[in-house]
């Protein structure tokens, strides 16, 4: 079943192609990568599927239904989790544990749920350690990790990864490459990293020149 499905999405800027006709989907259980130079729009594209930027044309569709309003968008970010490039965008809580309660109870769990999602979510990670820290005390591979806890606490279907090897130790690098071995989520992954595509050998996109090609 396609979860996620991107037709001939174009997006400009000040009357300047970003990308054109970009297509492609996400299936159940399928991982691949999408890589390309700096400044190629790598970015600008998930965040035009996700809903943050507005396409000049083109279709989204989530588990085949179109997507077409803000509720539509708010379904699919819940759907199809997206973690951003810097996790100073996405970390805005004290604590660990109150930044990983924040989006499940923002989609309504249970309060008296949130305890055994917080362990699981950080256990799941190898970062149990980290639940009474300080967010701003973290540093930046720390919070690279927490700010996968918080969109995984949501428990979405899929994830779409921005640089996630980005000001990681090699430590750290080993429990994300763990978690990427043995989740079944889907899973889109924008890296530059070399070493994680060596490692996976999973299928990969290249954006270059405004245009998604499968190499």
């Amino acid at each position: 079943m396609e979860i996620l499905k991107v037709e001939n999405l174009t997006v400009k800027r000040d009357e300047k192609t970003i990308f054109e006709n970009v297509n492609f989907s996400l299936k159940e259980g399928e991982k691949f990568f999408i890589v390309g130079p700096n400044g190629a729009g790598k970015t600008t594209l998930i965040e035009t599927v996700v809903g943050f930027i507005k396409p000049a044309s083109g279709k989204i569709f989530l588990k085949g239904k179109e997507i077409k309003t803000e509720e539509d968008y708010y379904k699919l970010r819940i759907t199809v989790g997206y973690i951003f490039q810097n996790p100073d965008d996405q970390l805005f809580s004290p604590t660990v544990e109150e930044d990983i309660a924040f989006g499940p109870l923002n989609i309504g769990i249970p309060r008296e749920e949130i305890p055994r999602i917080i362990d699981n979510t950080l256990s799941t990670l190898g970062i149990s350690h980290l639940k009474g820290k300080m967010t701003y005390k973290l540093s930046g591979g720390e919070k690279r990790l927490v700010s996968i806890a918080s969109v995984l606490a949501m428990n979405p279907e899929a994830l779409i990864m921005d640089e996630p090897t980005v000001g990681i130790d090699d430590k750290k690098l080993k429990l994300l490459i763990k978690f990427l071995k043995t989740t079944n989520k889907s899973l889109i992954l924008i890296t530059h990293n070399k070493e994680i595509i060596n490692f996976f050998n999973w299928p990969t996109y290249k954006l270059e020149n405004g245009k998604l090609k499968y190499i």
